[in-house]
C-alpha cells in the first residue's frame, strides 16, 4: 500500500519490480497515481479517492488473498483515511485463515514516508499523526530514514550510535536509512538484542527511491528467514550496486529491472559493522 509513480522507480510499483526477483508476487494498492516523482516537479496525476482505495482492498479480500498474504509493506499515504483503511486491512490480513499461505504469519513492514532532511514534513500533519497512531503499533519492522526516526522518537538519529539509541525507543525493530558517518552513508538495523551498520562510500548522485528499494530487499530477506546480518548485507549490496549502475549508465532513475538477479547479491562495496 503505497504510491504508484508511472515514470519513476519509486514507491510500491518499484518495490513490486524488485520483489519479482525473490519469486514474490505483489498486489500493489496505490495511494496516489502520479506520472513522476515530485522531486522532478509537478508529478501529474492525483491521490486515489478513499472509496477506490478501500474498494481495491475489498476486492483483494473477497478473492481470499488476505489469507495468502505473507508480507505487507506500507509507504506513502495521501490522507489519514487511507492510513486508517490500511490499518484495518493489516488487521484483516492477520486474522485471515492461512491454510494456503507460505509463512506461518504475515510480516508487517511500515515505511513511515512522511519527510526527509532538508525538506521537512512533506505530507499533511494529519497523515503523519495517523501513521504514528495507526500503523507503527502494528509493525513488525519500521523502516524510516534518519530524519523520520528523529521525528518519531524525539531523539537524534543522524549517526550510527544515535540511530541505535533512537531505534530502541520504538516499539519494534527498526531499519533506518540515510545514516552518515564521515564519508560513508548506510543503514542501521536495531532491535533490543542486536544492532548492525551496513555502510558504503557516498556516491556523487543517488536517484530517488533508495529507501523504497532497501525496504523491499530487506523485507524479502525476512520472509526467507535469513539472519539479520546476511539479509542486511545482501539488501544493501543490491541497493549499492543499483545506485552505482545508475551513475555508470547516467540513468536518472534506479535501474531496478536492468539489475535483475544482481539485486539479490551482496557487494564488496558494503562494509558491515556490529554495533551492539
Amino acid at each position: 500500500m503505497s504510491s504508484h509513480v508511472a515514470g519513476s522507480r519509486v514507491g510500491g510499483s518499484a518495490q513490486a519490480a524488485a520483489l519479482i526477483q525473490f519469486k514474490i508476487d505483489s498486489f500493489v494498492v496505490p495511494t496516489v497515481l502520479y506520472g513522476r516523482h515530485p522531486g522532478w516537479g509537478a508529478p501529474g496525476g492525483a491521490a486515489v479517492p478513499i472509496e477506490a482505495f478501500e474498494g481495491m482492498l475489498d476486492g483483494i479480500e473477497a478473492n481470499g488473498l488476505f489469507g495468502m498474504t505473507d508480507l505487507v509493506i506500507t509507504g506513502y499515504f495521501a490522507s489519514p483515511e487511507q492510513v486508517r483503511a490500511a490499518a484495518r486491512a493489516i488487521d484483516a490480513v492477520r486474522a485471515a485463515p492461512r491454510d494456503e499461505a507460505y509463512a506461518r504469519k504475515p510480516i508487517i513492514v511500515v515505511d513511515p514516508t512522511i519527510g526527509d532532511a532538508g525538506k521537512g514534513l512533506y505530507v499533511p500533519v494529519e497523515v503523519a499523526q495517523a501513521i504514528q497512531a495507526e500503523l507503527i503499533p502494528r509493525a513488525d519492522l519500521l523502516c524510516p530514514n534518519a530524519w523520520e526516526l528523529q521525528r518519531l522518537s524525539g531523539s537524534e538519529a543522524r549517526d550510527p550510535r544515535h540511530a541505535v539509541a533512537a531505534a530502541r525507543l520504538m516499539p519494534c525493530p527498526v531499519l533506518v536509512s540515510s545514516v552518515s558517518r564521515g564519508g560513508e552513508i548506510g543503514v542501521v538495523y536495531a532491535d533490543k538484542r542486536e544492532a548492525w551498520l551496513a555502510a558504503h562510500q557516498k556516491h556523487e548522485r543517488s536517484p530517488n527511491g533508495a529507501g523504497d528499494l532497501i525496504t523491499a530487499l530487506f523485507a524479502a530477506s525476512m520472509l526467507e528467514g535469513q539472519t539479520i546480518s546476511y539479509g542486511l548485507a545482501r539488501a544493501m549490496g543490491g541497493l549499492v550496486e543499483t545506485i552505482a549502475s545508475a551513475n555508470a549508465w547516467a540513468s536518472p532513475e534506479l535501474p531496478i529491472v536492468g539489475m535483475a538477479a544482481r539485486i539479490k547479491q551482496a557487494s564488496p562495496a558494503v562494509r558491515m559493522e556490529r554495533l551492539a
